[in-house]
């Protein structure tokens, strides 16, 4: 008899959303939910860890049920056979290929751990990590990070950049917005920076003032360039997004308008004479039509050979430019 998995569980495995701390235990709540056919319970609890209340399911287990309850197969003995000797010949050679990088993943590992060690909540990118915490702690590596080792291995060894599109795409976005963030923060502070002037007499830092005529005092400062500026057009350049990079500078309006006015445009008046004299040339020619065509078809109607056949076969051969 299989295992009815639509009855309420005993044993919940849940995943605290405060401090991600995951843990199996008897639920504190349990709630119906229709809208799940698979497994129409929902399941709270409290997290020994944090106390933080009516935690919910771990997402994976979720998923779990859904899939047991949803799962088909052989259970007879002919359909096990059956479907053992379906197996056979496999892989092809043509599946290894696209599984060969599965082997890898041990290796990845190890060489990921030497650069990131699994840590949890121990790196700046662990902050925004969705992976267990207790899964990532038992792991001898960053999973994270061995995906990325295993996606650029991947690409090597494929020498498929395509590979990379997705990493090289989220890089660009970010680089991009790091980019808008410095522009805010340039214009928030100005262009130009000014500071009091600053010299040291006796040991001491004074700050340089003048007096003018009406007997006022003021501050010597000097004014230089925002620092930012620099490295910001640096970015700029790197990424391809200067406006010569992009196509939107005068001299390459100029050369669109130039292309798009054909082969002729700035050839000088010798072109254009050149034009101006082909079109009177087909003019004449065009003129010339009519007459040629008529003396083609007098010419077929004096022909010796076609009027004998005409009257020998009481039919005319088509010829052409002659008359029907």
């Amino acid at each position: 008899m299989p295992k009815d998995w639509s009855a309420e569980l005993s044993t919940v495995t849940f995943m605290c959303k405060v401090c991600r701390h995951t843990w199996e235990d008897k639920p504190d709540l349990v709630e119906p939910n229709p809208e799940a056919p698979h497994h129409p319970y929902s399941y709270f609890g409290h997290c020994p860890q944090c106390e933080a209340q009516n935690q919910p399911q771990a997402p994976w287990e979720i998923g779990l049920l859904k899939a047991h309850q949803h799962a088909t197969g052989p259970r007879t003995p002919e359909g096990v056979a059956a479907t053992t000797a379906n197996l056979a010949g496999h892989p092809t050679p043509e599946e290894a290929l696209r599984t060969r990088f599965n082997a890898m993943k041990h290796g990845m590992h190890a060489r990921t751990a030497t650069y990131f060690p699994a840590k949890p909540d121990g790196y700046e990118h662990c902050k925004r990590c969705t992976v267990d915490r207790d899964y990532c702690a038992a792991q001898p590596a960053c999973v994270k990070q061995v995906e990325l080792f295993m996606l650029h291995h991947a690409a090597f060894e494929q020498r498929d950049p395509k590979v990379l599109g997705r990493v090289h795409s989220d890089l660009h976005a970010a680089l991009v917005a790091t980019l808008q963030l410095c522009l805010q923060q340039v214009l928030g502070d100005g262009v130009v920076i000014k500071t009091p002037k600053v010299q040291v007499f006796e040991g001491e830092s004074v700050t340089l003032k003048w007096m003018d005529a009406q007997g006022e005092e003021h501050t010597v400062y000097e004014y230089m360039a925002n620092p930012v500026f620099k490295p910001l057009t640096d970015l700029i350049s790197r990424l391809g997004l200067s406006l010569q990079d992009l196509g939107m500078t005068q001299q390459a309006g100029d050369e669109q308008d130039a292309a798009m006015r054909g082969r002729l445009a700035g050839a000088g008046q010798g072109a254009q004479d050149a034009l101006a004299s082909y079109a009177d040339r087909m003019a004449t020619a065009m003129e010339r039509l009519g007459k040629v065509m008529g003396e083609a078809r007098a010419e077929a109607d004096a022909d010796p050979v076609l009027l004998e056949h005409e009257a020998a076969t009481g039919e005319r051969p088509a010829v052409p430019g002659a008359a029907a």
